[in-house]
């Protein structure tokens, strides 16, 4: 069992939770586990009842050059209200690179969106252990 943080609430576990569960099915459905890479999580956003969420995800390339796949995963969940629990899901593929210059990308995207934390960097048993 959990144990709680401040104010009752049990920690955030990065990457986890019922909008990035929804997120890894779709993430699973274009890219396939054994093939992922790592996984980049970003803090989420919770606000006015609803959370957006983003991941970057590498897949390992075929190619010789030792390239990269690079999606970006997002979500948004409704997490207060009626509507609670409906969700909006993007998986896109939007590059190829070596792995030294994402690293560097990840960091830049922190720097340039005035973020206070970097990505959590994961592996794919987070998502999918036991698969």
């Amino acid at each position: 069992m959990a144990s709680l943080g401040a104010g009752g609430f049990a920690p955030l576990v990065p990457g986890q939770g019922a909008g990035w569960a929804k997120l890894a099915a779709a993430v699973e459905a274009q890219v396939p586990p054994a093939e992922i890479d790592t996984i980049y999580v970003f803090q989420p956003i919770k606000r006015q009842g609803r959370e957006w969420g983003t991941a970057v995800v590498t897949r390992k390339s075929v190619g010789p050059e030792g390239r990269l796949r690079v999606y970006t995963a997002r979500y948004m969940l409704v997490v207060r209200g009626k509507e609670r629990g409906q969700s909006k899901i993007e998986v896109e593929e939007v590059a190829l690179s070596p792995a030294e210059v994402l690293a560097q990308v990840m960091q830049a995207t922190v720097d340039r969106g005035g973020d206070t934390e970097p990505p959590v960097e994961l592996g794919p048993a987070v998502w999918y252990e036991g698969r």
